[in-house]
């Protein structure tokens, strides 16, 4: 059976939401930091976001789908720019420049997701609830 209509509409509104939170919060970060590492910072900040909800789904599924679909798809699709990167290497002042930028995005980025599993994993594992002690 299909959605409500309304239901649609109310999830494509929660992701523009997210959209903008996101989008907003990167800007901010561009203006703490130089250009380079404020996106290598959004970029790892929202690779280990992206990989606690993906693993969370597996490991615990305390989080309902709707929420982490307007999460990554609003708030961290926006938070984070790959597009940027792009450009950020394409101009980049040497080879060196290229390749430093390249690696942090892409090494953070791989751990950030890791760091964002390993949480996932804790939030999923059962919590001793007491009693005897071996």
């Amino acid at each position: 059976m299909a959605a409500h209509p309304l239901a649609r509409l109310e999830t494509l509104a929660l992701i523009a939401v997210g959209g903008f939170a996101g989008a907003n919060l990167r800007l901010f970060a561009m203006g703490l930091f130089p250009d380079v590492p404020s996106i290598v910072l959004v970029n790892a900040v929202g690779s280990a976001a992206l990989g606690f909800l993906v693993y969370e789904a597996e490991y615990a599924g305390h989080i309902g789908s709707e929420t982490r679909t307007v999460f990554a798809t609003g708030f961290l699709s926006s938070l984070t720019t790959y597009s940027t990167f792009a450009l950020q290497t394409a101009f980049a002042s040497g080879p060196l420049a290229i390749g430093g930028i390249i690696a942090a995005n892409y090494s953070l980025g791989a751990v950030g997701v890791l760091a964002g599993r390993a949480l996932a994993r804790r939030v999923g594992e059962p919590r001793p609830t007491g009693g005897e002690t071996a």
